[in-house]
């Protein structure tokens, strides 16, 4: 009796020539939801499991079906002949986008075998060629599987063989759902060997032994795990790496591994990489080590996982971080994204990549612990904490007790690394006003909420929608908007002060109409809106209009204001001395004192006072010295063309 044994959650694929036994070995071995039938897809869109012409609806539906089932994270059995190169290539790209592992299980019985068992189905009539070539096709790709991309290749070549095998499922090496802790995370150590004892003490374990062989035993039940980059920038990365290999060889703690780690081992491997980012000072570290230690090192972090699922899945450790759909899944993508995160591509003032703020984003179940980016506090972000806290850089080494979820830190002894990056930025962004920003997400769908006392709270999208058409008037800070604009029509714009439009001016316009009686309403226009812009920094913002190409620099200090009316959003324009050019346009704009233009951007205009349309030439009137700002004074004369007035003095020029 031979044994096969697949991936937990894989894809696999049996192949065979028709009359080779698929659906019976897949009945055997395997849940009936979870095998996926060709001949079942045809029968369900054409009535008939044998209606050749329904093929490629069948096979949509198929891999329909597969996607669905490996999006939720389960193993998945097709069951289709698949002795074509191209017929395999759907299989392997669908399994990569889920990053599951694809396997392979060749039932490669003898053709005529296959002909005896077809001819006792009264359902196969197709002559014995259809057979023949499938098999020719088949031997002919076979050893070439695992150059196709698949994982796992279990060929079995007689009919004893597949009676005799028996499928035995194996879980991933990240998959460690069966310890619950209680667990004790530990951020960033990066060879500060000091504080990290200093840590181990604090959380109860207890390290004796030699720098050389130490010896740490934890409190009952508690298990460490390390988050990764045990090495570089530190004054003792190998006495690090000491510490931490006894504990995981004795059984006491966990470790995923760090970028600066595969940078190490793969250094010890005789790979060429870059002498950056204190690989120097670990390497010079390690020249007074055995060849026998470095060679434990290379395959200790070779052996480590990218991320580990703990606690039934209620826990993730990964160096970065882990997207919801990537957790406890294996592929390059899912170890790539746990040692570096995603970056955008684009490197920042400090030479450094710019990094996706997943964490904003993630709403899954799990909470995510990790490091990677220094911080300098750990701070808790949609059931995700990073708990590298910068000790290397002088701030502090921290951890997270879990399931308490109660940080312990302790103070770097001093600062062995200068930062490239600042690990306090110089202007503290305020973190309660992130917070507050609207998500879109946040309303979409159904929405349960936890609160401390234990109960659940659910939010259907049609009473999140209500509530966020109430909310959306106040989802910029009323304390940054210089004026809430009212809906007021057709009156027009006040002849002073700093707002356009004001409730005197439509009291006035009905009341000089004859209306003695008015009935207002609180409304919320969605023809007009009022965003506040802002950029944080000593350089002034720069905002580009969709429509314009031109930039707009904008005063840091200050929040500009934006005017959205009919589909156009446009910023609020400092002042300008000088003549300037002006395209052509459909609308009057107005020239306003500072105040007077901050409060234009605000509310534009009335609904009911929009001007007609004008053209705009390169002569421009000053309402204000009522002269032409191509002439050096009053120009009176009629012939020469002047743009109409600006609404906004309410008057004709002079």
């Amino acid at each position: 009796m031979s044994t096969l044994r697949i991936p937990s959650l894989s894809l696999v694929a049996l192949i065979g020539a028709s009359g080779a036994g698929k659906s019976s070995f897949a009945r055997k071995h395997f849940l009936p939801t979870e095998v996926i039938s060709s001949d079942a897809c045809r029968g369900w869109v054409a009535d008939d499991d044998n209606d050749q012409s329904a093929t490629p609806a069948a096979f949509d539906l198929l891999f329909y079906i597969v996607a669905k089932r490996l999006a939720a994270g389960r193993l998945t059995v097709i069951d289709a002949t698949c002795v074509r190169p191209e017929d395999r290539k759907k299989i392997i790209a669908i399994a990569r986008e889920y990053h599951v592992l694809p396997v392979a299980i060749v039932l490669d019985l003898p053709e005529r075998v296959c002909h005896e068992r077809n001819a006792a189905r009264a359902n196969r009539d197709f002559g014995p060629h259809v057979v023949r070539q499938q098999c020719q096709l088949l031997h002919k790709s076979l050893r070439h599987l695992e150059r196709e991309g698949f994982r796992g290749v279990h060929v079995l070549r007689s009919v004893e063989a597949v009676d005799a095998v028996q499928i035995e499922r194996e879980r991933l090496w990240n998959d460690r759902r069966d310890e619950h802790g209680p667990f004790d995370l530990i951020g960033d150590i990066h060879g500060c060997r000091d504080e990290l004892v200093t840590l181990l003490e604090t959380l109860g374990y207890t390290v004796a032994g030699s720098r050389d062989a130490p010896e740490v035993t934890p409190p009952a039940g508690r298990k460490a795990v390390f988050v990764g980059d045990l090495v570089d920038r530190g004054p003792d990365s190998p006495g690090v790496l000491k510490l931490v290999m006894a504990m995981v060889a004795a059984g006491h703690a966990l470790c995923v591994p760090g970028n600066h780690d595969i940078k190490l081992m793969r250094k010890l491997n005789g790979r060429d990489v870059k002498i950056t980012h204190g690989l120097a000072e670990t390497l010079a570290q390690l020249e007074g080590e055995s060849a026998e230690f470095k060679q434990t090192v290379a395959r200790f972090v070779d052996g480590l996982v990218s991320h580990l699922v703990l606690d039934d899945g209620k826990l993730v450790v990964a160096h970065a971080g882990l997207k919801e759909n990537l957790q406890g899944r294996s592929s390059g993508v899912v170890r790539e994204f746990a040692l570096y995160g995603e970056t955008t591509g684009e490197t920042d003032e400090f030479g450094l990549p710019v990094r996706y703020d997943w964490a904003r984003d993630y709403r899954g179940k799990a909470m995510v612990v990790y490091g990677h980016t220094p911080v300098p506090v750990a701070e808790w972000i949609n059931r995700t904490i990073c708990i590298d806290t910068g000790c290397v850089f002088g701030g502090s080494l921290t951890a997270l007790r879990y399931p308490e979820n109660t940080l312990v830190a302790v103070p770097a002894e001093r600062e062995y690394y200068a930062p490239i990056r600042p690990l306090q930025p110089e202007v503290a962004v305020p973190v309660a006003r992130e917070r507050s920003l609207l998500d879109l997400d946040d309303v979409l769908g159904k929405r349960v909420i936890r609160t401390r006392y234990g109960r659940n709270i659910t939010v259907r999208e049609e009473n999140a929608c209500a509530a966020l058409e109430v909310m959306s008037r106040y989802a910029v800070d009323p304390r940054w908007l210089v004026y809430l604009p009212p809906t007021m029509a057709p009156p027009e714009t006040a002849p002073d002060g700093d707002a356009l439009e004001r409730p005197a001016e439509a009291f006035g316009y009905y009341a000089d109409q004859g209306v003695t009686q008015l009935v207002c309403q609180e409304q919320h226009m969605g023809s007009r809106g009022a965003a506040a812009v802002s950029r944080r920094g000593r350089r002034g913002a720069a905002l580009r209009h969709r429509r314009c190409r031109t930039r707009r620099d904008l005063d840091p200090h200050r929040p500009a204001l934006l005017h959205r009316s009919g589909g156009r959003t446009r910023p609020a324009r400092p002042r300008r001395s000088g003549p300037r050019r002006q395209r052509s346009v459909g609308r009057a704009r107005q020239r306003l004192d500072p105040a007077r233009r901050r409060a234009a951007a605000v509310v534009g205009q009335g609904a009911g006072a929009a001007a007609p349309p004008v053209r705009a030439d390169r002569t421009r009137r000053d309402p204000e010295l009522g002269r032409c700002r191509r002439c050096p004074r009053a120009c009176p004369r009629p012939r020469h063309r002047h743009r109409r007035p600006w609404r906004a003095t309410g008057h004709p020029p002079q």
